[in-house]
């Protein structure tokens, strides 16, 4: 049920709250905030809003960079992790105009509506349903160093192989076999149970946890499927708890896609589907694996713009490390039933119409949940619209494992980009899926193309510490 202004005021008095505190969103996806008196909290706060630069967001605005935040009342929260009683609330960036404000179509949740917006008015569906799947890491010690005379980082964990000698109590888990590990060897459990009932608590209903396959603390939490914009703001509360909860326990989070050399990496599958007036647009009875055309060419869209939707989705250079082969990450262009050697995997244990779906596998929470969820929509869409259908053209069905090819069959596979340059060379020349209806702007392109290249550029720049390995004796 949506709340009110009155909502929100009767339950800051009944909960003795002091803080409101306002939780923006920046281009790289990650948490601002802005903190006032709970007794200053008025009527006009949600009317008028916050102001804020959002030049400083990362957004390159034409207008003046000066914006208003306007709380959404629905997205209220105590927040657990603060020792002030703080009630926190999310929302919407606007233009300052007269005289009303209007939304900076650059802000995340603003292209999230605008998404869901246009598919509504594409008459293919109402609702998207996304299921993101959360994989990070858990260490009991990280730290890292870029200084001229030394570049270094490292990472520890005590359930971990390379402590076998040291950790003394014998619960140490063999490199890559931590994959649903019990107790005692699976020693964060209470952790991960704490994260999930924060979660619940928060309204993010969640399927189960566990331990995945790299034995260095790698974890993964599944939410049950919901809404593509109720989603997009579960994304960054699951990741905004699952840090703090582990600070709380003396531990750290991350969810780098390739934090550890040797291991596997942590990727954010998103499974994905559609209804229309409650009925599911993606089920068929008689199609390939029980899916419909509008299922199909929704795929084909997907893998035509793969790679310029890697750009958005892996976003990071760390990121085309996981995409390798051999750690069970996605390196081909191509859908297959329960093949996670594809890049698209239909759930063969999704058998009910409106459960049948399929998952993107490539992602990785590196990512800005709300331009990732949009922009596989408006990729979805166009397929639809154009009719794309991914065995005409050829990328699948591969129902076989991919990696045991031979080389003489694997060369005939087109693969995702292998570095984020690539990617953002594939979002340059191909991203009028994503303009349409206005829903990405281009000035957000243009600046997301340009922010990540000074990123890459900046990295190209610094020694690596095996280049020491590998040159320093030539």
């Amino acid at each position: 049920m949506s709340k009110s202004v009155k909502d929100i005021i009767k339950l800051i008095k009944e909960n003795d709250i002091k803080m409101v505190d306002f939780k923006m969103v920046d281009i790289n996806g990650q948490y601002r905030h802005v903190s006032i008196l709970a007794e200053n909290f008025t009527e006009d706060t949600m009317k008028s809003g916050i102001g804020f630069d959002a030049s400083n967001y990362g957004y390159a605005v034409v207008e003046k960079s000066d914006m208003v935040f306007i709380p959404d009342p629905d997205t209220a929260y105590i927040d657990p992790f603060c020792e002030i009683p703080t009630l926190s609330m999310t929302g919407n960036a606007m233009i300052i105009d007269n005289p009303e404000n209007r939304p900076l179509a650059q802000y995340p949740r603003n292209i999230v509506k605008a998404a869901t917006e246009y598919m509504k008015k594409s008459g293919v569906a109402d609702t998207m349903y996304i299921l993101p799947e959360f994989e990070f890491y858990l260490f009991d010690q990280v730290g890292w160093a870029v200084q001229p005379n030394e570049v270094t980082a490292f990472v520890d964990t005590d359930q971990s192989y390379w402590n076998s000698a040291t950790q003394g109590k014998g619960c140490v888990v063999p490199h890559q076999k931590a994959y649903h590990v019990a107790k005692p060897f699976d020693t964060s459990y209470d952790i991960r149970s704490e994260m999930c009932l924060i979660m619940k608590e928060m309204g993010i209903e969640i399927n189960y946890q566990h331990p995945e396959v790299a034995a260095s603390g790698q974890f993964e939490i599944e939410p049950q499927l919901g809404e593509m914009t109720h989603m997009a703001d579960a994304s960054m509360m699951i990741k905004y708890i699952i840090h703090n909860v582990a600070m709380k326990y003396g531990k750290t989070a991350t969810f780098m896609p390739k934090p550890i050399y040797g291991e596997a990496g942590s990727g954010m599958h998103v499974h994905m589907l559609l209804m229309k007036d409650g009925q599911p647009v993606f089920s068929d009875d008689d199609g390939y694996s029980h899916l419909s055309k509008e299922a199909h060419y929704f795929m084909g869209g997907l893998l035509k713009h793969i790679s310029s939707l890697c750009a958005i989705t892996n976003p990071s250079t760390n990121s085309f490390k996981r995409l390798v082969p051999g750690f069970e990450a996605p390196v081909t262009v191509g859908y297959a039933t329960s093949n996670r050697s594809a890049v698209i995997r239909i759930p063969a244990y999704a058998k009910s119409p409106e459960k049948r779906r399929f998952e993107l596998r490539n992602p990785d929470a590196t990512c800005n949940p709300y331009f990732c969820y949009a922009a596989i929509l408006m990729a979805g869409l166009d397929g639809i619209k154009n009719k794309i259908d991914p065995h005409e053209n050829g990328w699948g069905p591969y129902d076989m494992n991919l990696f045991h090819l031979s080389d003489e069959e694997k060369a005939k596979l087109k693969g995702l980009p292998t570095s984020l340059e690539q990617a953002l060379d594939a979002l340059e020349s191909d991203h009028d899926y994503l303009t349409e209806g206005g829903v990405f702007p281009e000035e957000l392109i243009a600046n997301f193309i340009k922010t990540k290249r000074a990123e890459c550029a900046e990295l190209s720049k610094i020694p690596h510490p095996a280049e020491f390995e590998k040159y320093y004796n030539l």
